[in-house]
C-alpha cells in the first residue's frame, strides 16, 4: 500500500497539496503531509468494508457511488465546494465511523490546524482518494479484485505492515495514524 500512496501523490499530489492550501488557507508543507496521512486511513475503512460488508462488490459499490475520476480534474471546484460545508462528516457515513472524528481531532492537534478546517480536511480528501482508487480499477487495468487486493497487499489481514514502511519513512502524520488505524480498526 505504501506503493499506492507514493503513486498517489507522484501522480496528483502537487496538484492537490496547491489547490488544498490554496483553499483551506493552510501552508502547502502542511498540506502535503496531510494527503499521506489521510490516504492510508480511507484504504483502512474500504477494507474493513470489504472484509465486514461484502467483500470486492462492497469496495466496487462505494468507489461506483463516491468515487468518480472527474473530480481528479476540477480539485479547485470540489475543494471549494467542501470548504463551504457548514456540517462537514469526517465519518463518511460508515466508510470511518467515529475513527474520522477522532481522526480530524488528531489532525488539528498534529498539524496545527483549526478544528473547523480539520473537520473538513477527509471529506475534502476522500473523494480525491476514491477517486484516484476508481480511475486506477477502471483505466489502468487493476480492476475490482487488485483494488481490493491493494487493500491487504501481504494477504495477511492487516492494513498496519503494509503502510509501515511508507509511515516510517517520513511521514510527520505517521505516529498519529498508526495509533489510529491500530486502534480503531483493529489492523
Amino acid at each position: 500500500m505504501g506503493n499506492l500512496i507514493e503513486e498517489l501523490m507522484g501522480t496528483i499530489g502537487g496538484d492537490v497539496t496547491a489547490q488544498l492550501s490554496n483553499v483551506v488557507g493552510i501552508d502547502q508543507g502542511t498540506a502535503a503531509k496531510l494527503i499521506p496521512a489521510v490516504a492510508p486511513m480511507i484504504l483502512a475503512g474500504l477494507k474493513k468494508q470489504k472484509d465486514e460488508h461484502g467483500g470486492v462488490e462492497r469496495v466496487d459499490h462505494i468507489l461506483n457511488k463516491y468515487g468518480s475520476p472527474s473530480v481528479l480534474d476540477n480539485l479547485s471546484d470540489l475543494f471549494a465546494s467542501k470548504a463551504k460545508d457548514e456540517n462537514p462528516d469526517p465519518r463518511l457515513g460508515g466508510l470511518l465511523g467515529d475513527a474520522g472524528v477522532q481522526a480530524s481531532n488528531l489532525i488539528s492537534k498534529q498539524f496545527n490546524v483549526d478544528g473547523n478546517t480539520a473537520s473538513k480536511i477527509i471529506p475534502m480528501l476522500a473523494p480525491v482518494i476514491l477517486g484516484f482508487l476508481t480511475k486506477k480499477r477502471d483505466n489502468d487495468g487493476v480492476g475490482s479484485n487488485g483494488i481490493a487486493t491493494l487493500l491487504d497487499q501481504d494477504g495477511d489481514g492487516s492494513i498496519l505492515d503494509d503502510v509501515a514502511g511508507f509511515l516510517l519513512g517520513g511521514s510527520s502524520g505517521g505516529d498519529m495514524l498508526g495509533g489510529l488505524l491500530k486502534g480503531l480498526f483493529g489492523s
